[in-house]
């Protein structure tokens, strides 16, 4: 069944753009949860998820489409003592997973490194050295994964690390100076954005389909409200 890697970052606003990630990635568990998908959680830091998104390709694809960019979230912050509205961004990076066959790893490209697992999962993930780290040699890209198996998580920080790699072929094949993840990603900065969350206000707008709804609503996973 067709996949997606979903990687949420936490961009201006400090910590309320960290607490936005968390957010961001609830709204999605909803939405997964509403339409039948699978949505696993690959790791997870500060200010920063990855997870992998399961399911038919057709709801894959719109997704993929229309989820991609920077996120501007306008709320009041739960640590905000004078009750001010605080503007804030989280980025959100779509990658398709490409089958084994169309990316090949070669072992003396990667350097692949054991560590403690950082986020939540108990004391098992805490205490044992079940996180992998890889890093493309010749890119210089790097992937984690914490779920608590070492030898899955292997395998999915490969999967991850095909899908950037993909991302950066097609974008050479297609002639543009950056991949598809980083314009996806944008600058970070308040005014470049795809989507603005104004839940003071009660409203989000996706600003490249031009279509709304309300916050209640996509705070319970209703994100296909905002597509065409």
């Amino acid at each position: 069944m067709p996949t997606l890697i979903i990687e949420i970052r936490s961009a201006e606003g400090g910590a309320d753009s960290k607490l936005l990630v968390r957010e961001q990635l609830n709204t999605y568990s909803k939405f997964a949860t509403r339409q039948g998908l699978a949505l696993e959680m690959l790791s997870q830091r500060a200010g920063m998820v990855v997870c992998r998104l399961t399911g038919p390709a057709k709801i894959l694809d719109q997704f993929a489409q229309h989820e991609g960019g920077g996120m501007r979230w306008q709320r009041v912050p739960p640590n905000e003592k004078r009750g001010r509205v605080h503007t804030s961004t989280v980025t959100v990076a779509v990658l398709a997973e490409p089958r084994e066959a169309d990316v090949q790893l070669l072992d003396r490209d990667l350097v692949i490194k054991t560590t403690r697992s950082g986020g939540p999962g108990g004391q098992h993930a805490n205490k044992t050295d079940s996180a992998v780290v890889i890093t493309h040699k010749p890119t210089g890209i790097t992937v984690r994964v914490e779920t608590k198996s070492q030898h899955r998580n292997k395998e999915l920080a490969k999967d991850i690390l095909r899908a950037r790699l993909a991302e950066q072929k097609q974008a050479s094949l297609d002639g543009r100076r950056n991949s598809r993840r980083r314009s996806q990603l944008g600058s970070g900065m308040r005014a470049d954005k795809r989507r603005t969350v104004a839940v003071q206000r009660g409203q989000v707008t996706d600003h490249v389909t031009g279509k709304s709804t309300t916050s209640k609503r996509y705070l319970r996973g209703d994100v296909e409200a905002l597509w065409p």
